[in-house]
């Protein structure tokens, strides 16, 4: 925002700013940090989506150790199934195709996997892939020791905790700098380059597998700074979160591992729910087995279905994540079938860049879920979203450092007043699961609109005032997208549009003009 008014406040300076520090965030910050720039990481969260990635990393390893044969061509061929006409070929490539060196990097920063005999990785299988190429670590803890060995490498960097980023500050159409709260108050870190690592959009829900910091930050940056958001109609509602009654915020993610495993999907009844849905059964890629179990839900009147995963062998060690989330919620799932839903967890659109992770701003860039590259189409293929974080954070990394090296310091612009239109989260979140969820129609989401249209806009005096707003605009993002979709397609589905349209095989990006509340 610029143009709005003085404002006073703190300065900071850096070469590279980065808003964010999970996969995609510490990729970057490490990358630009090589290359002797100074870098400013700023945390909102304790806690990224990063840390609770269960399954593992989908990626191609090269022959000496591969297990069961596969090729970049065949993990293409899989994501651009998955992705139901949307992907963009020569982006899935590109980033499929670079995976093994991002691992071996992050290996070499500490990163340990978990090995089928001395020296060789164990390899499992998820839902949508044709072979087995998902490397893990821990049994079903991979994103907590991607998490741990990139905090480790970075550990040396200048990491800002508690800083919220606020808006974005532009100089004559490129970035200068991120308006920032912290406990300091408000204000600003200049940078020619910035990189949006912000995650997703989980918390839209009342209930998510993504922790509280999942509030579409990024999004609503970009669209608060004009700039086009892409493919945002498809959220992905992960098959398996933990049911264990209503209840709200994060909740458990059971791992698409344990169906890779043999797990079986069945309703109360005991009756398969995927049976004559898809030839992959169970292993269905996820919009798929997410739809079959909403309408089994909604035939039987049912609150869940479960995943039987009891012919597992050696169960707790292989899965021991699952294992402990199961018995705190008073589960044995050595012994009783695993209650499960549907539940948001994942942002296959968003801020659209190319696969370097360049936005339509000069400086501004965008890596991980908060990014629309063209990888994920209509719907993410399991375990690629690791991959992404790791390939496209790092080029982003080397892009911002590279931009900020030519374009030199930036002008000191004010930022102008935080004022945004803002909901109540809760009734925000009530509308978004009653009308936006698995199931959409144009009723429910023109009700969304409505509400949206009544947000009274705010002060952004806190991290709540402004996530409730990040919120308020995403949805509103949200419901556009999904109501000029008339057609079921991926993990969007149109009760009212229930077949898929070949004239739309498109995907659709809007962009806001800068917002100029309060000038």
């Amino acid at each position: 925002m610029t143009g709005c008014g003085g404002a006073g406040g703190w300065r900071r300076r850096a070469d590279v700013v980065i808003v964010g520090t999970g996969v995609a965030g510490l990729a970057a910050a490490l990358a630009a940090h090589r290359r002797g720039l100074r870098v400013v990481l700023l945390s909102k969260a304790a806690e990224t989506a990063t840390f609770y990635a269960q399954g593992g990393i989908a990626v191609v390893l090269p022959d000496v150790l591969r297990d069961g044969g596969d090729s970049v061509d065949a993990h293409v061929a899989d994501t651009l199934a998955a992705g139901a006409g949307l992907c963009d070929p020569a982006a899935v490539r590109s980033i499929v195709a670079d995976g093994f060196d991002a691992v071996t990097e992050l290996v070499a920063a500490g990163a340990r996997f978990d090995e089928s005999e001395p020296g060789r990785w164990a390899l499992t299988r998820e839902g949508g892939h044709s072979r087995r190429r998902i490397i893990h670590a821990g049994g079903d803890a991979t994103g907590a020791e991607v998490q741990k060995a990139l905090d480790l490498a970075a550990a040396s960097l200048d990491i800002r905790r508690n800083h919220v980023a606020l808006d974005l500050i532009l100089d004559g159409g490129a970035i200068a700098g991120v308006t920032v709260l912290s406990d300091d108050g408000v204000g600003a870190v200049y940078a020619p380059s910035v990189i949006l690592a912000t995650g997703g959009l989980g918390h839209l829900y009342s209930a998510t597998t993504n922790p509280d910091g999942s509030t579409g930050d990024g999004v609503a940056l970009a669209i608060w700074a004009g700039l086009p958001v892409g493919d945002l109609e498809f959220i992905q509602f992960h098959p398996t979160m933990l049911y264990a009654g209503a209840g709200i915020g994060r909740r458990p993610l059971i791992t698409e591992a344990l169906r890779g495993e043999g797990a079986k999907l069945v309703d109360r009844q005991g009756r398969s729910v995927t049976d004559g849905v898809h030839p992959m059964g169970d292993l269905a890629p996820r919009d798929v087995v997410a739809a079959a179990i909403e309408a089994r839900l909604s035939e039987t009147g049912d609150e869940c279905v479960y995943l039987d995963a009891r012919g597992i062998a050696d169960f707790p060690t292989r899965f021991p994540t699952v294992t402990a989330s199961c018995l705190e919620a008073g589960i044995d799932p050595v012994r009783q079938p695993i209650p499960v839903v549907p539940g948001a967890h994942y942002s296959c659109g968003g801020v659209v860049t190319d696969v370097d992770g360049r936005t339509g701003i000069s400086g501004l860039f965008a890596a991980g879920e908060v990014a629309r590259t063209g990888m994920h189409g209509a719907n993410r293929l399991a375990s690629n979203s690791l991959l992404e974080g790791l390939v496209v954070g790092r080029r982003a990394g080397t892009a911002a450092a590279e931009h900020a090296t030519v374009a030199g310091p930036t002008r000191i612009v004010d930022p102008g007043p935080q004022v945004r239109p803002a909901l109540p989260r809760a009734e925000l979140q009530a509308a978004m699961t009653r009308y936006a969820s698995v199931v959409r129609t144009a009723d429910g989401l023109h009700r969304i609109r409505d509400l949206v249209g009544t947000a009274p806009v705010r002060n952004l005096r806190n991290r709540n005032d402004f996530e409730d707003a990040a919120l308020t605009a995403v949805a509103s993002a949200v419901a556009d997208a999904a109501l000029a979709r008339t057609e079921t397609r991926g993990c969007h589905h149109r009760s009212d549009h229930p077949l898929t349209d070949p004239a739309q095989a498109v995907s659709i990006a809007s962009g806001l003009a800068p917002a100029t509340v309060g000038c």
